[in-house]
C-alpha cells in the first residue's frame, strides 16, 4: 500500500519534471526568447522590482507546455500499458487533457509570492537569504511549485495527507539535484 502510494505520487508529479526540462532547454538555447520578458514588466514597489527580471512570461508557458507534453504521454500512451495504468492513483485517461498544462503553469506561477517577498527583503534573483531566513526561503524555494500543482490536481485526484507528505519528500529531495544539474548543463544561471 505505501509503496504503491509512493510510486503513484511520483508518477503523478512527473509532468512537473517535463515542465522543468522544457523550461531549462528554453533558457539554455534561447527558445521562445520573445517571451523572456519580466512578468512584472519592470514595475516596482517602493523602488524594488515586484518579482524581478528572472520571472518571465516564458517560465509559466514553457512549464505548462512541458507538463502538458508529459501529461499527454501518460494519459494517452503509457496508460495503455498495464504496468503504467496500475501505478496511476486515478484513471489518468479519464481526466481532462488540459490538466497537465494548467497544473504546470499554475505550479510555476506559485513561485511569484516567494519572489515578491524576496525582492521586498532586498534578496536578489538567484541569491540566497542570510541568517535565520535562509532555511525558510530554502524550503519555500524547493516546495512552492507543489502548492500550485496540488491546487489544480486536487480537483481530480484526492490530495490525501500521505500524498502531500510524499510530494514534499519527493520534490524536496529531487528539486535541489535538478537545480544543480540544470546549472551544470547551462540551463540555469545559478546552482541554487
Amino acid at each position: 500500500m505505501l509503496l504503491r502510494e509512493v510510486i503513484g505520487t511520483a508518477y503523478l508529479l512527473l509532468p512537473l519534471l517535463g515542465g522543468a526540462v522544457l523550461h531549462g532547454l528554453c533558457l539554455r538555447y534561447g527558445w521562445l526568447g520573445f517571451l523572456a520578458r519580466p512578468i512584472d514588466a519592470g514595475r516596482t514597489l517602493g523602488g524594488k522590482p515586484l518579482f524581478g527580471h528572472s520571472k518571465t512570461l516564458r517560465g509559466p508557458l514553457a512549464v505548462a507546455a512541458g507538463s502538458a507534453t508529459v501529461w499527454a504521454v501518460q494519459r494517452t500512451l503509457l496508460h495503455r500499458f498495464g504496468a503504467f495504468a496500475e501505478i496511476e492513483l486515478v484513471d489518468l485517461a479519464s481526466l481532462p487533457g488540459w490538466l497537465g498544462a494548467l497544473a504546470g503553469g499554475v505550479a510555476e506561477l506559485t513561485e511569484l509570492p516567494n519572489s515578491f517577498v524576496k525582492r521586498r527583503l532586498g534578496i536578489a534573483a538567484g541569491a540566497t537569504a542570510r541568517g535565520p531566513l535562509s532555511v525558510l526561503f530554502y524550503l519555500w524555494d524547493q516546495l512552492d511549485v507543489l502548492l500550485g500543482f496540488w491546487l489544480v490536481v486536487a480537483w481530480f485526484v484526492p490530495a490525501t495527507p500521505l500524498r502531500i507528505a510524499l510530494s514534499i519528500v519527493i520534490v524536496g529531495g529531487i528539486h535541489p539535484l535538478l537545480t544543480v544539474a540544470g546549472y551544470l548543463l547551462g540551463m540555469r544561471p545559478t546552482p541554487r
